[in-house]
């Protein structure tokens, strides 16, 4: 991301809305991101939001529409006490990729590339900077660390329309105390994935959406964006040992159940959850009132068993989600058009908490997730789906 297309200058359109107009793409198409803003520019706590990086996975937009809609009534009451920043639809290129009337939006076609792999490594653009300019003032390392961020990203030249997105996307999001990216399994209850030391600050946060599994993990090993908006905090205290450097941002990655799941009633749950949340934190007014008790205990991400046919034929599950299991018990069969069906066979203890929407297996998809507790052998590297 050193050279390439220029991205082009972004166009504000008043104090609460700003569009980010991308290079034109594989197909020629020039598509815009759009962020709504909520209360005053610089206020603290910052929460930036975004759903739909993944362009195929939809109840998040919904969800985020609605919030919207509830911040706004909420400002016209003078209630926004901090800053807030909303990119509901955070994806236009993968919503734009249509195949056979459907919308083709976790990987960019002809190229297999996940839209949330390989975010850009904020640690990496602002170190060179930061040399000579942090000390053991806290608040002072934290507004120079973030101005280092700001600017690395305002130098960085995409190569392509996928990277200026990622980089717009970042930019609203590297300066904020807490990041959440949304997205939605094929078949799953709600969960969310964060780093541990983010956990503390996500706590009520699950506690609130009723995530029903937490999966925790250092590296993922993909850099999708949540990581990339928290890992740089606790790399730059490593590579500056002699400063003091906070985990000042809370990033994670919540998964509203099943990609196709979209209602008007689970949309305005799940918009309550996170206003009342966003009262937690400080960027609202209001009284949340009494916590949820939390439904699950995270888990670390190397304990996640992803299940994996051996064969090719129809997918027949036995179990449902938030079922448990044990090492052995059957999750299902996968029965071929020919031969003899195979067990779809647990291999740790845990719960039950995604499956694949598609009933049709072959060597190596991955057909379902349990959430166990015990780190499985051969879980390292990249440790997300594809």
């Amino acid at each position: 991301m050193t050279a390439g297309a220029e991205l082009d200058v972004t166009a504000d359109m008043g104090p609460r809305l700003k569009s980010v107009r991308l290079p034109a793409g594989p197909d020629g198409a020039v598509h815009e991101v759009r962020f709504v803003r909520f209360g005053r520019p610089g206020a603290r706590p910052k929460v930036y939001l975004q759903a739909g990086l993944h362009a195929d996975e939809f109840p998040g937009m919904l969800a985020l529409r609605r919030l919207m809609e509830i911040l706004d009534a909420r400002a016209e009451r003078g209630a926004i006490k901090g800053e807030i920043v909303i990119a509901a639809a955070a994806n236009p290129i993968g919503l734009a990729q249509r195949e056979s009337e459907t919308v083709v939006g976790r990987m960019l076609l002809g190229t297999r590339r996940n839209f949330n792999r390989d975010v850009p490594d904020l640690a990496a653009l602002a170190a060179p900077s930061l040399d000579g300019e942090l000390s053991d003032d806290p608040v002072a390392n934290v507004e120079t660390i973030r101005a280092a961020m700001r600017d690395a990203l305002d130098r960085l030249a995409p190569n392509d329309a996928v990277e200026a997105m990622q980089i717009a996307l970042l930019r609203e999001a590297c300066d904020s105390d807490v990041a959440l990216d949304v997205h939605a399994d094929n078949d799953a209850l709600l969960h969310l994935y964060a780093t541990p030391w983010c956990w503390p600050m996500l706590a009520d946060l699950a506690a609130e959406i009723d995530a029903r599994a937490v999966l925790l993990c250092e590296d993922s090993g993909s850099s999708p964006f949540d990581e990339a908006c928290t890992k740089p905090w606790r790399a730059l205290a490593t590579a500056f040992p002699e400063a003091t450097i906070p985990m000042a941002c809370a990033s994670g990655t919540i998964e509203l159940r099943s990609s196709n799941d979209v209602s008007e009633k689970a949309a305005h749950r799940d918009a309550r959850a996170l206003e009342r949340y966003l009262m937690r934190v400080g960027a609202v007014e209001g009284e949340p009132g009494g916590l949820p008790s939390l439904l699950c205990q995270p888990t670390a991400l190397e304990a996640m068993q992803q299940v994996r046919a051996t064969v090719e034929g129809v997918i027949v599950y036995r179990l449902q989600l938030g079922d448990r299991v044990r090492p052995g018990d059957v999750i299902g069969e996968i029965v071929p058009p020919f031969g003899t069906p195979q067990p779809i066979l647990a291999e740790t203890e845990g719960v039950l908490f995604a499956r694949h929407n598609q009933p049709w297996a072959w060597p190596g998809k991955v057909i379902a997730k349990v959430a166990g507790s015990v780190p499985l052998a051969g879980r390292s590297g990249d440790l997300l789906s594809p």
